[in-house]
């Protein structure tokens, strides 16, 4: 058993720190746990695409999409395809773009969707009377089909995600997202709604309640677009790491950690949790990368596990907290996640399809390296200097 305070917690025995209401009143952001929704965990790249590119083919009136990265590659011109053959057949069809994320996708490609009939915006456009709010991005990840199947996670549109490389395939990146189907898409409908109106999107017309199913599982969605949006998704999150008593898996694809998040990281290892943190062996962006590593001695010292992801990139930003509670979204363990972006996460409590997740974590601790503090001392000096160089820019990455 496990002691804290007063407090005799048995392994198996549930954290009654986790419960919806305990969670909500945490969040706080309006929006309650959506009850009776199904739930699919989507982890491999191929499947996931198959999964959505089918969910999308099969709208009936509407269809939804945010993206921070939506390019014009043969997995973008692939989904753009299917969009335009659904507004030609009379499904309104909406798409919001980061600015900033999909700055390299062609002008022509947003043209030819607008001809179709689809209906497209840029969120957080680069504008000359406030260039500094560009380091602000939508970095949300969403699809939302006839208000009742929705997809969320760290996966882009574009072709190192699903596996293309130049019309041959390979390994896509790490990534993980998560199929929703109940009356929580409609929820996530209603967000989707408001960035589209906040970047004068034409007015989204639909009407329809959807019912919950039986068996369906608790969701809550953990959407930020604003700066006390932000505060909250911090505060939940912080408020997981204090209040877990048995365990905490994280994977996260860019890690550049607070003096808060080092110190409650440690603060659980002293507490006795089991604490394993899941980061990419190499990285797309060299700066973050470093940057993160800078820390790993210190978390290593207080008994934190490292593990570095081998082979593809590692893009997936998922938390598991004593297997029970599940954070699944867009969301990383850096400055810019936490502080700046709009970001999209949705949690579950339910033991299952913790499980279910820590099944994958473990997975993909078979194909990775856990960085031991011997060896990592031992590394050599010049890592060490781009470590420590990059980390001094930490909040800017």
């Amino acid at each position: 058993m496990i002691c804290f305070g007063n407090d005799v917690i048995m392994p198996n025995e549930i954290n009654p720190y986790f419960t919806e209401k305990k969670l909500h009143k945490i969040y706080g952001y309006g929006i309650p746990f959506i009850e009776g929704n199904i739930v699919r965990l989507l982890w491999k790249g191929n499947e996931t695409f198959q999964a959505i590119f089918d969910a999308v083919r099969t709208a009936k009136e509407l269809i939804c999409l945010e993206f921070y990265i939506f390019r014009n590659d043969e997995t973008g011109k692939e989904l753009a395809e299917i969009l335009k053959h659904k507004a030609s057949g009379g499904v309104n069809v909406y798409v919001l773009y980061d600015h900033f994320g999909s700055f390299g996708t062609s002008g022509k490609f947003w043209k030819d969707l607008k001809r179709a009939g689809v209906h497209v915006k840029a969120s957080r456009p680069f504008k000359w009377t406030s260039p500094f709010n560009y380091v602000y991005r939508d970095h949300k990840k969403l699809i939302i089909v006839d208000g009742f199947k929705a997809f969320t996670g760290g996966l882009n549109i574009a072709d190192e995600y699903r596996g293309y490389y130049r019309f041959r395939r390979r390994e896509g990146w790490r990534d993980t997202g998560i199929f929703l189907k109940g009356p929580v898409a409609l929820i996530l409908l209603n967000i989707f709604r408001k960035s589209w109106n906040l970047w004068k999107g034409e007015p989204i017309i639909f009407d329809k309640n959807v019912e919950p199913f039986q068996d369906g599982l608790p969701v809550l969605p953990i959407f930020a677009s604003s700066a006390k949006g932000r505060r909250k998704m911090r505060r939940l999150l912080y408020y997981s790491i204090n209040e877990a008593r048995k365990s905490i898996y994280l994977t996260t694809a860019y890690f550049t950690p607070s003096r808060r998040m080092l110190q409650i990281l440690e603060n659980a290892v002293i507490r006795g949790l089991n604490v394993k943190l899941l980061l990419p062996g190499e990285s797309d962006i060299l700066a973050a990368h470093y940057a993160g590593r800078a820390f790993y001695t210190k978390l290593l010292k207080s008994g934190v596990k490292i593990y570095n992801y081998q082979g593809e990139i590692l893009h997936a930003k998922t938390a598991v907290f004593d297997g029970m509670w599940s954070i699944i979204g867009s969301a990383n363990l850096d400055f810019q996640s936490l502080r700046r972006n709009d970001e999209g996460n949705v949690g579950i409590i339910d033991e299952n399809f913790a499980r279910n997740m820590i099944e994958v974590f473990d997975e993909d601790l078979k194909h990775s390296e856990e960085i031991t503090l011997d060896k990592w001392i031992k590394r050599p000096f010049f890592e060490k200097v781009k470590e420590k160089f990059f980390a001094m820019f930490r909040r800017r990455l």
